[in-house]
């Protein structure tokens, strides 16, 4: 149980580091076609860092009502930030193979 604390809180910290690395990546690219690729992994790592953190309250928080709430709503936005960031870097890669 405590080994598994310690790699969701490891992922966690993987996760935020290139969340925001790659949103300084995102904001530094020139071309709008890498900006929103860059963008689409920033989504990813972004939903990854909130499922986490949804796993990692079940295993702190047990049974109260706020605590279920509060973890599905982390659930459900960081499987949509990945959706989405899945879905805009395949958009956003297809757009780069097809301009080069």
């Amino acid at each position: 149980m405590v080994v598994i604390r310690y790699l969701l809180f490891a992922l966690l910290v993987i996760a935020c580091i290139c969340a925001a690395l790659y949103s300084n990546r995102s904001r530094r690219a020139k071309d709008a076609r890498e900006r929103g690729l860059y963008g689409a992994v920033t989504n990813i790592f972004m939903g990854i860092m909130l499922v986490v953190l949804a796993l990692i309250f079940m295993f702190i928080f047990r049974g109260s009502t706020v605590a279920v709430v509060i973890e599905a709503v982390f659930l459900v936005l960081g499987a949509f930030n990945i959706f989405a960031g899945i879905r805009n870097r395949g958009y956003y890669r297809r757009m780069k193979s097809n301009s080069m």
